[in-house]
């Protein structure tokens, strides 16, 4: 695949990244997004379906790692970082996920910023932005040797 080729498939799975965050508020159920954008330092958190918001998070997640995955399979070309990427995104699914929700049963006792950040990090393609650069230091590295 030629460089302008994977440039143009890259930006493309970027937009679907910026679509998914666009409409997600439409697609996922998640009652924190208002909670979040009100001032929520005076008011109780909301009423919210454990269930649903657990399925919710975790298809909104499962897609923008699907994205993630592929930008990262464009960019570099290289199965072995897509695998490790994949454990990484299951394994930080799971511990954010339990941290999450740790911090909903106890109604985010110990303040809301860490429940938003821990959130943010659940429903938004943080870790590709994350991935992509250690990736390509990683190449430019071993290029240098």
């Amino acid at each position: 695949m030629n460089r302008t080729l994977r440039i143009l498939i890259a930006g493309g799975l970027f937009g679907l990244l910026v679509l998914v965050r666009a409409f997600g508020t439409e697609i996922f159920y998640d009652p924190f997004i208002h909670y979040f954008k009100n001032d929520y330092l005076d008011t109780s958190i909301p009423d919210y379906n454990s269930l649903k918001l657990w399925v919710s998070i975790f298809f909104r997640y499962a897609l923008n790692t699907v994205i993630s995955l592929a930008i990262i399979y464009v960019a570099f070309q290289k199965k072995g970082l897509v695998r490790f990427s994949l454990k990484f995104y299951i394994a930080a699914f799971v511990v954010l996920g339990i941290f999450y929700f740790v911090l909903l049963q106890f109604e985010m006792i110990n303040g809301h910023l860490f429940a938003f950040y821990v959130r943010r990090f659940l429903i938004h393609p943080i870790f590709v932005l994350i991935l992509l650069p250690a990736f390509y230091y990683q190449k430019k590295l071993v290029r240098a040797r």
